[in-house]
Parts: structure tokens; C-alpha cells; sequence
């Protein structure tokens, strides 16, 4: 006879378990851990009565006795504590603090989104799992006063979607690779059951923040089920006339990723779900265009943190988001046999562009400007994305800032930029890449791995603005991770030009690298594509595309 199983709901994700790689700090004198290192063994998990030589924390009265464990790379999830004896007291108290860095795990951690800091009690002779966030240290200490704790094993219980990567991409720059593969891993930690933005903190579905990580994805997994469900949880829990999150230009967004999803998966079923809602948005954006054409949204109007000091280039960026809102409008309409409202969308459009704004040195609004067409792309690149080109920047809108350079032609501007901003993230001991960051903070700043020097700063506890000040700083964002989509895009150079790869273009553009190589997932199959430079600066690419799949160049 078969066991009952309740009705419930499987997990998308899998649990792997995860031995720390290194002690940064233990205390030291007379409440030392003793034996810590056996916690960098590998175990099974399995409490024992006795162990011969179990790492002991001991609190005689006099100090917390504690250590600070590094499990190498960012993950989500909590740890899992085995315990063998614990003296005469049980359970025994102790300390758990999570850390995305070193030294968060070290401090007083904030408790918003999920819990990084908390005091819970041990059985003897058990296991006990702890915490679910995005972490990569994990500091424990005995705070019970005349206490005695035996730990056979202190183990990250990792979950993730268990997902194979069809999409891939290497080149001449290793930097470049390794950006690619970094941000990539960025995505994939943020697909939990939905997909959020960062896994200590936002955990949420930010539509807004989902177009470069869905971007990401059609780069890795092709169409996984993940983006529309998270779509679709959005819409559902937002009627119309509210605004996505609260923010009226991520609802914007919600029509540029249906567009973007549509273009890469041609999935016109699910298109056409969406056309009740599709219509009655872009009914409620239209109605928020003034007289003289200038868009009047109201609700929360954001572009990225680092604009929203500027209200001159929030205008302008949402302008330019009205006018690409209004152009993918008419052509969703169309492809959905709305004739009359593809009109309506054409004719908005049309308004809009009557009104040019101003948007200063903005880069995240002049690179919309230029996406949109409200501004030439060579000189919005020339006067202001190529002038002092890794200045005031962002994580998220750099990607714009991106795609508006290759649009100008500037390739070579597009990789100098990923190498040096994004790249510094890796310098710093990233292995996600972060909500935010300014090259500005480097200066004198350790990284993440290790605890902070005296006389030097700290990347994580000492920087950020806004809503995301010291270690409220998420080192685990997927807006983060555009340069991943960027490379395959542009120097794979593989990009749809109709519906689900019935036909796509493969134009490559390598700037100064010798060669790229890669894969690109299709609802048809892979798109295998190989470029090499060769002695005449030509470039000799190779194509292996699937059966129904016509290639231009």
C-alpha cells in the first residue's frame, strides 16, 4: 500500500546542501571554538550520540564564543545545524546572523523582507535549519551564559530551480566570460517562486525590474514558465486603475516584456490572454497624455534610484517610456487583430512625440531618449554616454545605457563599460552581481570576502543611498544583470526578427575582441554561432540554426 500524500503543492526548487569553504574569523583566548575546522569536512547530516573530536562552543560567562563561516558564493536558503551533546542545558541558545558580506554577518543586521538576525534554540543530539534569505557568510554564537554545545556539522541549505543552461557565451576576454556567466547566476538565484528581484532583499516580483532579467532568461532558458507566471500574478493582483507596484511606469514595463516575450517565444495563445488587460492599460496610459503631449503620469514615477533625485530627467524617461509603450502597443494590437486600438496607439505615439524634454547629462534618461527615438543616438552618445562614460551609472539602467550605445555603434564603449563597472563588482569579491553601485565607493574600500581593515571602507556597510543604505544593500539583484542578455544580443549577435525565430538575424559585433562563441535557446531549438576574426579584420562566422529557422546577416 502506497503512503497517502496530502493535496498540496510540489516545490519548483531543490535543496543541496552545502559545506563552507573557510572560517574567516573565530573569537580567540579562553572561549575559543574548539576544533571548528571539522565544520569544513563534508557530512551527511545525520546527529550522532558521541563524536570524538565535535567543533565545542563553550560560554563560561565571561564572552559569546562564536565563528564566522564563508560558504564561497552567494545562495538562498538558511543553514542547517547538527548537534551531538550539549552539556547539562538543552536545547542551548545561540546566535545566527546571515551576511551577503563578511561584515553584515559580523553586524546588527535589519529583519526587513526575510530574517538575518535571530536567537533560536538547539536540540542536543538533532538538526535544526535556520533562516531563509540570500546570504553567503553565516556568523553562530553561543549567547547562553554556562553552556556547552557540541556541532557535528553546520551546513548552507542552498534552494534553487534545479535548471539546465542552454544559452551560453564565451569570447577572447575572459573578464567578459566571466561577467557573462556572473550575471546569469544573478538571474538564476532570483527565480524562486516567482521570479524577485534579489533574494535577501527584494524579494518580490518588481515588473519594472523584471525586463532585463526576463531578457536574461530568454538568453539561458528560452521560454520558461517562470516569466509568465510572474506576469500574470502581477496583472491579477493590480485592477485596473491601479498602477503595477505602485509605480506607473512599471506598468509600462509589463507591456515592453509582453512585446520582448512575444518577439523571442511567439506565443500568440498567451498573447491573447493578456488582451482585455493589454487594451484597458494602454486605454489608461493614453489618458495620461497631457494636451501638448507631454505624459502626465501620476502614481509613483521612478525610473532607478539614482535618477529620482532629477524630477527633470524622470520626465523625460518616462516620455521616452510612453512613446516605446505606445509603439509596442500598436503592434501587439495588431498581432491580437485590434485594429482600432492599434490606431489609438499610433496616434498617442504620435502626440507624444510632439514633446522633446530636456534631460540634462541623465544618462538613464538620455539612453531612453535615444531608444525611443525622441533623440539621435550617435550624438546623445557622443555629448553624454561616452563623456566620462563610467560616471552615474546603475545596475539596472545601465543596461539602457547599453543598448543605446550599441544603437550609436559604439560597441567598443559597451565593453570598456562592462569590464570596468560590472567587473569591479567582481574585483570586489562579487559573485552576484549588486542592487546598485559607483565606482565612486572603491576608493579605498575592501571587498566582501574578508572582515574591513582598519583605516579602510567598506563596500557593503558604508555605501548606498536611498532605500538601500548600508547593509540594506542587495548584493543579489537580478535588474543587475543586463551585460549577460547585452553579450549574447550583440556580440553573439543573435536577435529575432520574427515571432519565435521563424527568422532571426545574426549580425555579430566583436569591437576589439579576436573571437565569441556561444548558444541561444529558440521555441525551434538551439542556435549554435561561432565568429573569429580574421588577418583583415573580417569576421568568419559560423551558423548551426534549427530545422524552421531562416538566418539573415
Amino acid at each position: 500500500m502506497n503512503m497517502e500524500t496530502p493535496a498540496g503543492k510540489l516545490d519548483p526548487r531543490v535543496r543541496r546542501f552545502v559545506t563552507p569553504k573557510r572560517i574567516v574569523w573565530q573569537n580567540q583566548g579562553a572561549d575559543a571554538p574548539q576544533n571548528a575546522t571539522m565544520l569544513l569536512k563534508e557530512d551527511d547530516g545525520q546527529a550522532l550520540l558521541s563524536l570524538d573530536r565535535p567543533c565545542v562552543l563553550e560560554n563560561t560567562g565571561d564572552g559569546a564564543p562564536g565563528l564566522l563561516l564563508d560558504f564561497g558564493v552567494e545562495l538562498n536558503g538558511g543553514v542547517q545545524i547538527v548537534t551531538c551533546r550539549s552539556g547539562d542545558a538543552m536545547p542551548v541558545t545561540v546566535r545566527v546572523r546571515f551576511g551577503e558580506s563578511a561584515s553584515e554577518a559580523m553586524g546588527i543586521t535589519n529583519n526587513d523582507h526575510a530574517m538575518h538576525d535571530q536567537v533560536v534554540r538547539l536540540p542536543i543530539m538533532g538538526n535544526h535549519e535556520v533562516g531563509s534569505t540570500g546570504f553567503r557568510f553565516v556568523r553562530i554564537d553561543l549567547v547562553q551564559e554556562n553552556a556547552r554545545i557540541e556541532i557535528k556539522s553546520i551546513r548552507a541549505v542552498f534552494l534553487y530551480r534545479e535548471l539546465e543552461y542552454h544559452g551560453s557565451f564565451a569570447c577572447s576576454d575572459e573578464r567578459l566570460s566571466r561577467i557573462w556567466a556572473v550575471g546569469a547566476r544573478t538571474v538564476h538565484l532570483c527565480m524562486q517562486d516567482f521570479l524577485w528581484d534579489g533574494i535577501k532583499r527584494d524579494r518580490l516580483v518588481w515588473i519594472g525590474d523584471m525586463h532585463p532579467e526576463t531578457a536574461v532568461i530568454a538568453s539561458l532558458f528560452g521560454a520558461h514558465p517562470i516569466v509568465p507566471a510572474s506576469l500574470d500574478m502581477v496583472r491579477d493582483t493590480t485592477p485596473l486603475p491601479q498602477w503595477m507596484n505602485g509605480i506607473s511606469s512599471y506598468s509600462i514595463w509589463w507591456v515592453l516584456i509582453h512585446e520582448y516575450w512575444y518577439a523571442y517565444q511567439g506565443d500568440l495563445d498567451y498573447l491573447r490572454r493578456q488582451r482585455t488587460y493589454l487594451l484597458g492599460v494602454l486605454d489608461l496610459l493614453q489618458s495620461r497624455i497631457g494636451p501638448d503631449g507631454a505624459e502626465a503620469l501620476d502614481g509613483m514615477r521612478f525610473l532607478d534610484w539614482p535618477s529620482q533625485a532629477n524630477p527633470s530627467a524622470v520626465h523625460a524617461g518616462l516620455q521616452s517610456l510612453m512613446v516605446l509603450a505606445m509603439d509596442a502597443g500598436a503592434r501587439l494590437c495588431e498581432v491580437l487583430g485590434e485594429s482600432d486600438a492599434a490606431l489609438r496607439c499610433a496616434d498617442a505615439a504620435a502626440r507624444l512625440r510632439r514633446h522633446v524634454p530636456q534631460a540634462g547629462m541623465s544618462k538613464q534618461a538620455n539612453a531612453l531618449l535615444a531608444l525611443s527615438g525622441l533623440a539621435d543616438a550617435a550624438e546623445t552618445n557622443r555629448r553624454v554616454l561616452a563623456n566620462e562614460p563610467l560616471s552615474k551609472l546603475s545596475t539596472f539602467y545601465g543596461y539602457y545605457v547599453l543598448q543605446a550605445r550599441a544603437r550609436a555603434g559604439d560597441y567598443d564603449g559597451c565593453l570598456e563599460v562592462i569590464r570596468k563597472y560590472w567587473g569591479a563588482m567582481l574585483d570586489l569579491g562579487a559573485t552576484s552581481f549588486w542592487e546598485d553601485f559607483s565606482l565612486d565607493w572603491t576608493a579605498g574600500a575592501a571587498g566582501i570576502e574578508d572582515l574591513v581593515p582598519p583605516g579602510m571602507k567598506d563596500i557593503h556597510g558604508d555605501f548606498g543611498d536611498y532605500c538601500y543604505k548600508g547593509f540594506r544593500h542587495s548584493l543579489c539583484h537580478g535588474w543587475a544583470a543586463g551585460p549577460t542578455a547585452w553579450l549574447s544580443e550583440h556580440v553573439l549577435g543573435v536577435r529575432p526578427t520574427q515571432p519565435g525565430f521563424a527568422e532571426v538575424a545574426i549580425r555579430p559585433h566583436l569591437g576589439g575582441l579576436e573571437w565569441a562563441e556561444g548558444t541561444f535557446p529558440t521555441p525551434r531549438g538551439l542556435i549554435c554561432v561561432s565568429h573569429k576574426r580574421r588577418g583583415d579584420g573580417t569576421i568568419d562566422s559560423r551558423i548551426d540554426a534549427p530545422a524552421g529557422v531562416k538566418v539573415v546577416r
